[in-house]
């Protein structure tokens, strides 16, 4: 798996892969097990105490109608660039309030499930079934249906996008 070294110096997860899981009728999605152990090992390799780790994601509403999950090490370094924004500039403190009304943070329960809000399963489109991506240092959270428009949409600009920034 790939990971990347934060700027605390410690390995951050690799989340690699695409799984196809179902929210119950709570809204709970169950985070995929690969994923878990990664999210859980990186706590335990950091040294945390297990009953004072955080066991939980934030769960971001992105503009394409996906769901963003992340860890809080990575949040906490994004959160690190929103803190620089001043609220004194307009539009610096507007882009902090978007960002912060399409968060939330989410606990992971027992049975390694997060309770997504009516909210966010619409913004998404998800009613039963989802697929969770493995984005390296994010899991990204799509409407099956969507995600399949997406790609077949865009499948020619794979090779352009992939030469341009990879």
């Amino acid at each position: 798996m790939w990971g990347k070294v934060g700027k605390s110096g410690r390995f951050m997860p690799g989340f690699i892969g695409r799984e196809q899981h179902t929210v119950d009728d709570k809204g709970r999605l169950l985070i995929p097990a690969r994923f878990r152990r990664k999210f859980l090992r990186q706590k335990d390799e950091a040294g945390a105490d297990k009953a004072k780790r955080e066991e939980v994601l934030y769960v971001f509403r992105a503009d394409d109608g996906s769901l963003e999950l992340y860890e809080p090490e990575v949040w906490s370094e994004k959160e690190q660039q929103l803190l620089k924004l001043s609220d004194f500039n307009p539009e610096e403190r507007l882009l902090t309030t978007m960002i912060y009304a399409r968060l939330d943070q989410l606990e992971l329960d027992r049975s390694g499930r997060i309770a997504l809000s009516r909210e966010m399963l619409d913004h998404a489109g998800i009613e039963r079934d989802a697929v969770v991506i493995g984005a390296n240092v994010k899991m990204i959270v799509w409407n099956p249906l969507r995600l399949s428009g997406l790609l077949e949409e865009h499948a020619g600009s794979f090779a352009r996008l992939a030469n341009r920034y990879v």
